[in-house]
């Protein structure tokens, strides 16, 4: 075992006698069953940390702009690793973390609306891949997830169920967090357990102080009833994907800090980097790409929208880490922190281009190809990163923060799409503090490790289920070594066709069509074999910088065949890449052309209700009004984009379509007396084709009272984390409200008989 067991002292002990109804005691047989599940004894806490969309030079202990004094601080009392990976996206890099396989291997491949005919790409965990939370459990540990799981498919994400890849059917006896890609940072949409739930009320709200509050309540209820018991504490934060919103305070100290631009940011990190150890001396500093504009290019408006964007970046970043230096205070306060073993993985990949050149005021429509201007953008300059704000950074941020690497996150055939920051610490196990370590690791070495450490084999069945073998090596062989040889020694990357295989030193990397930071979800259909391979020594080559293809032709022909070995291993075959599409997935939606809603139901997917977009549709309620009626009849959607129907302070019937950057329409009608009312919105599409504008008319008691006009609509959807409700606005609102409303502007003052959506 490799932890020294001096840390509790066990407090419960399984009685050996049993006391029967007529008070006669009995000696307990020796087969019974074992009541209690106990941890090997001085089994530290564990902690996994994993932050999102953070690239390798992005945090000040790194040699990043944005300061993070705890992962400062827990690098100095424990270790740093410098060739650390991810998979380059986020479902398959949670999936590799939790499980110690391949992505592929657990069905996840991808993000998790994308899947087709091959195994690797199922979209949703098997079974036969256990989380290292479920191992855990078995062996007496307490396990509790927070914030971002990413892991259910989209048509299990409801209260129709199933559950069983929700985090509690997942090895988590505590979930609280949120279940997509991302959520509003001040208005997200949370669960606890399966529960859809509000977030707590206050005006200094946002979520990544909620989820670590909970997590502090969480192992203090843990520590009264059990002082003994170790717990397993998986905390996934938004930050820092998109969208960038955090307090203002925090990105009001980096005001004015990146007006030099991304050019010289990169420069700046590359300099801190070799300063701090964190690469080596002779490492290169790789080119921006051609698709990147130059810093100097730029007009001075977009200088200054970009900048202003960037501060939000860096304040999201310090801000995140902030907040898990609360947990690391709770921990030291209780007398725990020395036997934790405290996992910090800066970022699920590289730095994310998905705000494309010129960054977004309100990104997710941005990627599906609406319309976003300059002026539109510099008119919200002084509200980025606040709650009317839905913003992301300029692709070319991206790419300096992943310095000294090229490309960024999705890219998986290149260091800047797959090398994060690794932080290790454990004062009761690792006594070389301080230090770097430069042995090759991936995200599938986590649940190795803490397996090792505890002396546990991967089991061989989990509830009854053959388990595949773990990929991962644990990483515990370099705690006390430095110089030990490397062990994890072969490892294939593949997302959306780009790909690339690690083999004792060398790697070989196909990048494959699509830049990441194009407007539009569309991959195209170059051939694979059409692809340009590039070869590289990284043990004399840090970052990357050196094609050797040319040099030796027989090496690249040999990792090649060897990337098509670890293609039919795990799952990859035939190769192609992935178009962003949910053709052939299943679909709660599908065929649903009209359904009606009751009153009280919310929390529905937007992926659940009848499709709304490249088409015409309506909205149908029947109200009983009694007297001062107001609130939320029924909504989708959210701050980014989205419609409410609701009837506001003045008794009024208000119809608000709001469709990311394109100007939001408002229709109001009359107020709505005492009595029976049928309330109409019917949207006439400009189609055929996508992106198209329409006009709505709103209608009462089958009179038309207001129409209006949408210049363009979304392709695809208006957020893939808000949801549908009937009788109040869960999640961030799509309208502004009036002041009084409260955060979910519940209906009050009648009653809702239906709402019915149908497509016309």
């Amino acid at each position: 075992m490799f932890f020294r067991g001096f840390r509790r002292c066990r407090a419960i002990v399984v009685a050996t006698l049993f006391v029967v109804a007529n008070g006669t005691a009995f000696a307990q047989d020796a087969a019974a069953p074992q009541y209690v599940r106990e941890a090997p004894e001085g089994a530290p806490n564990i902690v996994v940390v994993l932050l999102d969309d953070v690239g390798f030079g992005a945090a000040s202990t790194f040699g990043g702009p944005a300061e993070t004094p705890t992962l400062d601080a827990l690098a100095a009392q424990g270790l740093r690793y410098n060739r650390f990976h991810t998979t380059a996206i986020c479902s398959p890099t949670r999936a590799s973390l939790l499980t110690g396989r391949n992505p592929h291997r657990t069905g996840i491949g991808a993000v998790m609306n994308v899947a087709d005919s091959r195994r690797g790409y199922d979209g949703f965990h098997v079974k036969d891949t256990a989380t290292i939370a479920r191992i855990l459990l078995d062996h007496g540990y307490s396990t509790g997830m927070f914030g971002k799981w990413h892991q259910t498919p989209d048509w299990e994400v409801s209260q129709a169920g199933p559950f069983d890849r929700w985090p509690t059917g997942e090895g988590f006896e505590k979930f609280y967090g949120f279940q997509g890609g991302e959520t509003d940072q001040f208005e997200p949409t949370l669960y606890r357990g399966t529960d859809p739930v509000a977030r707590p009320p206050g005006d200094d709200y946002h979520v990544t102080n909620d989820i670590v509050d909970e997590a502090i309540r969480w192992t203090r209820q843990i520590d009264a009833v059990r002082p003994d018991k170790p717990f397993f504490l998986y905390l996934a934060t938004g930050g820092i994907h998109a969208p960038i919103q955090a307090p203002a305070e925090n990105i009001a100290r980096y005001r004015g800090k990146f007006d030099g631009g991304w050019d010289a940011m990169r420069e700046e990190i590359f300099a801190r980097q070799k300063r701090l150890g964190v690469i080596p001396q002779d490492a290169l500093l790789t080119p921006r790409h051609d698709g990147l504009p130059a810093w100097n290019t730029l007009g001075a408006d977009e200088k200054r929208l970009a900048a202003r964007l960037m501060e939000a970046y860096a304040g999201f970043l310090s801000h995140t880490d902030e907040q898990i230096g609360r947990l690391v205070a709770e921990l030291k306060r209780d007398g725990e922190f020395d036997n934790t073993l405290f996992i910090y993985v800066v970022g699920d990949n590289g730095g994310s281009p998905e705000g494309g050149i010129t960054g977004s005021q309100n990104y997710m429509g941005r990627i599906q190809g609406m319309p976003e201007t300059l002026e539109g953008m510099l008119a919200q300059m002084e509200e980025t990163g606040g709650p009317s704000t839905y913003p992301h950074v300029s692709a070319a941020w991206a790419w300096a923060t992943n310095a000294p690497f090229t490309w960024t996150k999705s890219i998986a055939s290149h260091l800047g799409g797959t090398r994060n920051p690794l932080v290790v610490s454990w004062p009761d196990g690792i006594k070389r503090t301080g230090e770097v370590r430069s042995q090759f690791g991936h995200v599938n070495d986590i649940a190795p490790t803490i397996l090792d450490i505890l002396g546990i084999e991967a089991p061989a069945s989990v509830d009854g289920i053959a388990q595949q073998p773990m990929d991962g090596t644990s990483l515990a062989y370099t705690f006390a070594d430095p110089d030990a040889a490397e062990r994890h020694t072969r490892q294939y990357f593949e997302v959306f066709g780009h790909r690339a295989i690690y083999d004792r030193g060398w790697m070989a990397s196909a990048f494959h069509e699509r830049v990441p930071w194009g407007s539009g979800l569309a991959v195209g259909n170059k051939p694979m074999e059409d692809d340009t391979w590039e070869l590289y020594n990284l043990d004399e080559d840090y970052s990357q910088a050196i094609d050797l293809a040319d040099a030796h032709p027989a090496k690249l022909a040999e990792m090649k065949a060897l990337f098509m070995e670890e293609a039919r291993r795990n799952n990859l075959l035939p190769l192609g890449g992935v178009a962003l599409s949910k053709e052939g997935m299943p679909s709660l939606s599908r065929s649903v052309e009209k359904r009606a809603y009751p009153a009280g139901v919310y929390s529905i997917p937007e992926s659940a209700i009848p499709v709304m977009t490249n088409r015409s549709w309506a909205i149908e309620a029947d109200l009983t009004i009694a007297e001062a009626a107001r609130g939320t009849i029924a909504t989708v959607g959210g701050t980014a984009a989205g419609w409410s129907l609701f009837i506001d302070d003045a008794g009024r019937a208000v119809f608000a379509y709001r469709a990311f950057a394109v100007p939001s329409v408002v229709l109001t009608g009359p107020i709505l007396t005492a009595g029976n009312h049928r309330v109409r919105v019917e949207f006439d599409y400009d189609g055929p084709g996508y992106l198209k504008g329409g006009d709505f008319r709103l209608s009462v008691d089958g009179s038309k009272v207001a129409e209006g006009e949408v210049a363009a609509t979304p392709p695809s959807f208006f957020s893939i984390n808000e949801t549908f409700d009937v009788g109040r606005d869960t999640g961030s609102p799509s309208e502004a409200y009036p002041e009084s409303a409260g955060s979910e502007f519940p209906f009050e003052g009648g009653t809702i008989g239906s709402v019915v959506l149908e497509q016309r």
